[in-house]
């Protein structure tokens, strides 16, 4: 059958790690109870050799096959949750105010940790898996802190391949595309400089409000008249404050802060270039100042060719399923592990539910002998079958 039996007949002890990561999220880099609990079952299951503290709170467990060391593929999994409350009454809850795995980084973990401990039992295979479970994907470049720490060389990986589960997409169904697959995402801070006053005299005032008005709607030509229209762009403005909330003041200083989120070097060069132009401009007209800030966030995450071909393969033989995707102008930190080796990235139907970082999400347990099948067929795919798994 197309998903391996081992994982349809243990999916009730697969479901309960899953919960019971679910009742405790951590956020960022400090997951220090998930990864201390993540490389206890690596050791129990056999790995042959656990590393922690790698990026801070990462993991890395070594599988060496049948036939000795050999060439190590990479299989990574993500361990964070967000800052969200949750709402979705489960009796496995968060139990830490604040905090919820919104985003199924706790089934990611269960998905690959099921893999491994297969991997360990059948060792069916020549070279070596190295199992990655890594901090921060929400925010914190946990994988580029990884990559910075030495991971690559480290553990002599030759290429690396992620999965992520969507929710609204059939249980089951596989996406992937080659190239550029998820964009760039890029932060911006613009603070208006004006001059405050009473809103009876504005004559007598340099209006920051009217300032940032007027740059809100000038930010959106940077995608509808500065960039060619067969590129993907989205630059959203998300925020404005001002120095006074009174409703008799007009303020010295309004902030915008927003994201830009692009899938080309060249066009997120000039995003950036054009915003920088605008703000400035705009505020002069006005006889006001801008200040801008651009903080360079995860670069674009690029799928390459030939690995996304097995990624692909390994996805129809597990559940006959696999669409080509479409571009995403979500943000996904594998892409720095993509910089430094080739690999892919999928993702994975888990069926009808409230959307990713919804208060009311819940990964769908039935997803999990998918997503550990996958992780086993490309170890399979690429380092060569000894013998069928039952």
């Amino acid at each position: 059958m197309p998903i391996r039996n081992r994982f349809a007949a243990r999916l009730t002890d697969h479901a309960a790690w899953r919960r019971d990561f679910h009742a405790h999220p951590e956020l960022g880099f400090d997951c220090h109870r998930t990864a201390a609990t993540v490389a206890e079952k690596l050791r129990a299951f056999g790995c042959d050799a656990v590393e922690e503290g790698i990026g801070v709170t990462g993991v890395v467990g070594l599988i060496h096959g049948r036939g000795g060391p050999g060439r190590c593929i990479a299989l990574r999994a993500d361990m964070d949750a967000l800052p969200m409350h949750e709402a979705t009454g489960k009796p496995y809850a968060s139990t830490v105010p604040g905090r919820m795995h919104g985003c199924g980084h706790d089934g990611h973990m269960v998905m690959l940790l099921a893999a491994a401990e297969a991997l360990c039992e059948t060792r069916a295979f020549d070279g070596t898996v190295a199992v990655i479970f890594q901090p921060a994907e929400e925010g914190g470049g946990g994988a580029k802190v990884m990559c910075d720490a030495g991971l690559m060389d480290r553990f002599g990986i030759t290429e690396v391949y992620g999965l992520h589960n969507r929710p609204g997409h059939p249980l089951g169904e596989f996406n992937i595309r080659a190239g550029a697959f998820y964009a760039a995402v890029d932060e911006f801070r613009l603070v208006i400089e004006g001059k405050g006053g009473h809103a009876a005299k504005p004559d007598q005032t340099i209006d920051p409000v009217v300032v940032a008005s007027h740059l809100i709607v000038a930010l959106q030509t940077v995608a509808s008249r500065n960039t060619d229209p067969t590129q993907n762009i989205v630059l959203s403005v998300c925020g404005v404050d001002t120095s006074s909330h009174a409703h008799n003041v007009i303020p010295a200083r309004v902030a915008i802060v927003g994201t830009i989120r692009t899938h080309d070097a060249g066009v997120r060069d000039l995003a950036e270039a054009r915003l920088r132009a605008l703000a400035e401009g705009t505020a002069r007209a006005f006889g006001a100042l801008a200040e801008v800030e651009f903080l360079r966030g995860y670069p674009v995450m690029v799928n390459h060719a030939e690995h996304t071909d097995y990624a692909r393969k390994v996805a129809l033989d597990v559940s006959g399923q696999c669409v080509e995707a479409g571009f995403n102008m979500g943000g996904e930190d594998f892409a720095y592990m993509l910089e430094e080796r080739p690999g892919a990235y999928i993702v994975l139907g888990a069926g009808d539910g409230p959307g990713l970082h919804h208060p009311q999400y819940d990964f769908n347990d039935e997803v999990i002998p998918y997503g550990a099948s996958w992780y086993v067929g490309v170890v399979e795919e690429r380092l060569g079958i000894a013998a069928d798994l039952p």
